[in-house]
């Protein structure tokens, strides 16, 4: 019911942030909740999330964008965990052709540490890392943890391309382009200790 939803919000027609801005501005007051609702429940889709935050920053700004992007993005998460925890075997068979982490034996020695390093690749999907931990033996409180402060450098760095995708060709706009490109860098460096932890 929840996916035929998101598919009667025609969530698949946001190809752009400005598609996103023009669907949530049309609520009016309530467009910070219809925001926050669409990051919760977009992981039923697998819709790409850097869409939705981009738009975060362009709808709200840097500042309020950046909390409801974090908002709803623990509130995806959750629910894409409890899914996962709860429907594992099926949600596996409905999504065969999705990549899913397996990191149970990981998560048992430092479940934290393992999705921290995680959440901050941004190049790894953001909801693959939430079903691939709950289909894990990872504790929900170290779960949300890491989320919460494992997403913070991805959150800023989409929430302030949004906000300064409207001063398109200033320095400040080339400025969030280059924490993004710094961020993805850093990111394949930790890839690579993320992988050595999950080839032990």
């Amino acid at each position: 019911m929840l996916v035929g939803g998101m598919y009667y919000l025609d969530i698949f027609s946001f190809a752009s942030p400005e598609q996103v801005k023009e669907f949530v501005l049309s609520y009016g007051i309530w467009a910070p909740l219809i925001f926050i609702i669409l990051f919760t429940f977009v992981p039923l889709t697998l819709f790409p999330d850097a869409i939705l935050a981009i738009a975060g920053g362009l709808i709200f700004g840097f500042g309020m964008g950046s909390v409801y992007i974090m908002i709803g993005a623990l509130c995806g998460a959750t629910l894409s965990f409890y899914i996962a925890r709860f429907y594992g075997s099926w949600l596996r068979e409905k999504l065969q052709g999705e990549k899913f982490l397996n990191i149970d034996e990981q998560v048992k020695e430092n479940g934290f540490l393992i999705v921290f390093l995680l959440r901050l690749i941004p190049l790894v999907p953001f909801d693959i890392i939430s079903y691939s931990a709950g289909f894990s033996s990872i504790k929900y409180k170290d779960f949300i943890l890491a989320t919460c402060v494992g997403i913070i450098p991805g959150v800023l760095v989409y929430a302030n391309i949004g906000a300064q995708s409207l001063a398109f060709g200033s320095n400040s706009f080339y400025l969030s382009l280059a924490l993004l490109l710094g961020l993805i860098i850093l990111s394949m460096l930790f890839k690579k200790r993320v992988q050595k932890r999950l080839n032990k």
